[in-house]
């Protein structure tokens, strides 16, 4: 029985620096499906899901999900701390529970005292061992708890650098296709004259960030329970927003440089199906159709009229769709098990833009200056920058 419970307690500690370690420290994706991190991950992330989804309000539900990726860390953190306590208390009890106990006779109970107070360094000393083993675990088990405590805390700047890293790009891509983010935002936005540049520029960057997404979010999967600031945005409505765009531009758009599209679609698809096989989700082919032929007659409408060169032939909504086979599938499965949903091809209703703001203000100073130049008084645009500093997020 006692070597039993010292080969708990062993494998126990064992258990723990191990799967601190891969999940902290090991910059690659860990391996194992009886990790700590993942039972904790698989018992915690359900329950808060079915009680977060039954609150009516939209902010508050939204707000109840974006406390459990911090507060995860925190309880994965205490997880860790408790389960060393146990492993060496066990390796105590093996040895017989070698205290000086005043208060009680040493047992068990006496070696979870030991062991607490040991690994958080507190030294009350109202228990003292006795016995070379006892006194060189003591040593042992202080320097464990000070080392793996720095160690694992002083990686929590490295998460949350790698976080806003993240929503930096999610923020600038507001102004450039909508919140929440679509494909026919992003092109009609970028359907005036030298706007190909300027796209190829963007789609450049975003592969850049799939590919900063893919090494971080692989390395750190909690990662990806991190909800972004505003209610409207999510790494995932990003992610796919880009991919429809590219898709679009590889399958139905002429004129543009269709080489960096490519590009940037292999790359986020990559990170999209990799981010997916984290959680071992495998592809949804029952959710509903994002892009029916209704609402793709009205993207090529839309595109058409704010000057995008579509492609003339009758199989590219086929080819469009062989496009979204590829990635659409992961992107449900990920959005049904993190609660972030999807962005639609088309924006379904109006909502607060602060780009569209800026443009009405900047349409006013050229009608202005078109007027001065005719001799009319100027136009009065100060409404319009009223609208513009009331203009905001859903938080």
């Amino acid at each position: 029985m006692r070597a039993f419970t010292m080969i708990s307690g062993i494998v126990c500690l064992l258990a723990v620096l191990l799967d601190a370690f891969q999940t902290i420290i090991l910059p690659r994706r860990a391996t194992g499906r009886f990790r700590l991190t993942r039972i904790f991950y698989l018992i915690t992330w359900r329950p808060w899901v079915f009680f977060a989804r039954r609150i009516r309000n939209p902010r508050m539900r939204e707000t109840a999900f974006s406390y459990y990726g911090p507060l995860s860390l925190i309880f994965l953190l205490v997880v860790w701390a408790a389960a060393m306590v146990v492993g060496f208390a066990l390796i105590y009890y093996s040895l017989g529970s070698p205290f000086n106990d005043a208060t009680q006779q040493a047992g068990i109970r006496t070696d979870l005292y030991v062991s607490g107070t040991t690994i958080f360094t507190l030294g009350l000393g109202d228990v003292t061992p006795h016995g070379a083993w006892a006194r060189q675990l003591i040593i042992l088990e202080a320097g464990t708890g000070f080392g793996f405590l720095a160690v694992v805390m002083g990686y929590f700047p490295v998460l949350y650098s790698a976080f806003s890293r993240r929503e930096v790009s999610i923020s600038l891509l507001d102004a450039r296709a909508g919140s929440p983010p679509t494909a026919a935002e992003l092109m009609r936005r970028h359907s005036y004259k030298g706007a190909d540049q300027a796209l190829s520029v963007l789609l450049i960057e975003w592969e850049r960030w799939s590919a900063e997404l893919l090494e971080s979010h692989i390395s750190y999967p909690l990662l990806c329970y991190f909800r972004s600031q505003h209610n409207n945005q999510s790494w995932i409505s990003a992610l796919t927003s880009i991919l429809d765009t590219s898709a679009l531009l590889i399958a139905g758009v002429q004129g543009h440089e269709a080489r960096q599209a490519q590009l940037t679609f292999a790359m986020a698809r990559h990170a999209m199906v990799d981010l997916a096989q984290i959680f071992s989700l495998a592809p949804r082919n029952d959710a509903p159709d994002r892009l029916p032929r209704d609402a793709y007659e009205r993207l090529y409408k839309l595109l058409c009229q704010s000057g995008v060169s579509v492609c003339p032939d009758s199989h590219s909504m086929d080819r469009l769709r062989d496009m979204r086979v590829l990635y659409e599938g992961y992107a449900e499965a990920l959005s049904s098990y993190l609660f972030m949903p999807l962005p639609p091809w088309i924006a379904d209703q109006p909502h607060k833009d602060n780009w569209l703001a800026v443009a009405k203000l900047r349409a006013q100073t050229e009608a202005a200056n078109s007027t001065l130049d005719a001799g009319s008084p100027p136009v009065d645009a100060s409404h319009t920058i009223a609208k513009l500093v009331d203009d905001h997020h859903d938080f």
